[in-house]
């Protein structure tokens, strides 16, 4: 048996229950939750009631309400798809029945526009005590990008120096403005302040202030911005040759210009204002009128380019590679109903649940995706529809 409660309902949610679905060998028992529970009816209804045997209501940010739940559905693996401020609590949860975790993004404070791996590492001997794994950050970036840099690392260097994460999508979904995933989720991500690592310290930016023009394998050349990204801090600390490790995206410069209009008048902002007598978040709001990521599938065109640069040396020669895949929007909406940012976190996370399943991947305590052996689960990405490739260039980025 390998049952599994998925928890979550939004457009990663429904690329992960489908990809299950067609996996029995692998899981043999799927359930889902959410607070939504008409969303879980129709991932239910889609797949067929002999996939998705349960559907349930649950409010994520109670732990309680969590444990609950896993008791009365007993799986061997909770897979965590919902917002990352409620990984805490779930992570309690899984921690108070002794079910072993997954999720795809690391957890961040709701009031506070700040995500870092300290307050999910501090799980780590509890979680060891308790005979049970975590894992962190198994979607592409992070996840896909760090098993990359774990495979470069393996097969292709004595040391790796450079590292750069790329994350281009270079589609066209036909809206004046909306986000690929969760708005709340993205648009705090990008308004916050950039920062890398270089020579043993983190260097702050401004927002979207540092550009190169790369040339994306079968994208094109697209303006690509330094940010902060989860998998740099987990990359440096278990890679410690490192001599800097950086992460870009790319954005078109009408995205940018709303972007900026919506921040001068404040609607990106987390804290509450008054409204009408209500206390209101702005970006909250904001969320409820954008465009849902999960609607934006049928019609979306192009494709998305997610890679690692990677120098380093080999033999005593400094070489560079890079590794990277290609995802087509209309493809993924014809398999699974999804656009390619939605597919690209949610067949990752799948795969990682079947590694630990299947104890590939299995070790009490709370485990980044690099730290496990590459191998297994470069083979079943492109088995299962995120094929790869490496390439050895010259590295576009100046040092």
């Amino acid at each position: 048996m390998s049952r599994v409660l998925i928890i979550g309902a939004g457009g990663v949610a429904g690329v992960v229950v489908k990809k299950c679905a067609m996996l029995p060998e692998y899981f043999s028992e799927i359930h889902l939750a959410s607070r939504t529970v008409s969303k879980c009816e129709n991932l239910q209804n889609e797949v067929g009631k002999d996939r998705v045997v349960g559907v349930y209501k649950v409010d994520a940010d109670e732990a309680s309400e969590v444990a609950d739940l896993i008791r009365k559905v007993e799986p061997d693996l909770v897979i965590n798809v919902a917002l990352p401020y409620q990984d805490l609590p779930i992570m309690d949860a899984c921690l108070e029945t002794g079910v072993h975790y997954l999720d795809t993004a690391n957890y961040e404070p709701k009031d506070e526009a700040k995500f870092e791996y300290s307050w999910q590492w501090a799980y780590h001997e509890r979680f060891k005590e308790k005979g049970i794994m975590a894992l962190l950050g198994a979607g592409f970036d992070p996840g896909v990008t760090n098993v990359f840099t774990a495979y470069a690392a393996k097969h292709y260097f004595d040391e790796i120096h450079y590292l750069d994460i790329v994350d281009c999508n270079g589609g066209d979904h036909g809206q004046a403005f909306a986000t690929n995933f969760n708005p709340e989720i993205n648009i705090r991500e990008i308004t916050q302040r950039g920062k890398f690592w270089e020579n043993g310290a983190w260097h702050e930016t401004d927002p979207i202030s540092v550009r190169e023009d790369l040339d994306y394998p079968n994208v094109g050349v697209r303006a690509s911005y330094l940010l902060f990204h989860e998998e740099l801090e987990s990359l440096v600390k278990h890679f410690p040759t490192l001599k800097r490790a950086r992460f870009w995206m790319t954005f078109g410069d009408e995205y940018l210009t709303h972007l900026r209009v919506l921040e001068n008048v404040g609607m990106t902002s987390i804290k509450p204002v008054d409204f009408q007598g209500q206390k209101i978040v702005p970006l909250e709001f904001l969320k409820a009128v954008l465009p849902n990521p999960g609607s934006l599938a049928e019609g979306y065109t192009g494709r998305t380019c997610i890679g690692t640069y990677v120098t380093g040396m080999k033999d005593g020669q400094e070489k560079t590679i890079f590794i990277f895949n290609n995802c087509d929007h209309a493809v993924c909406n014809d398999e699974v109903g999804a656009q390619a940012v939605s597919y690209t976190t949610g067949v990752p996370a799948m795969i990682g649940a079947s590694m630990m399943l299947q104890q590939h991947w299995m070790k009490p305590g709370v485990w980044n995706m690099e730290q496990f052996d590459p191998d297994q689960f470069m083979e079943r990405l492109s088995q299962y529809g995120l094929p790869w490739q490496v390439i050895e260039c010259d590295s576009p980025f100046k040092r």
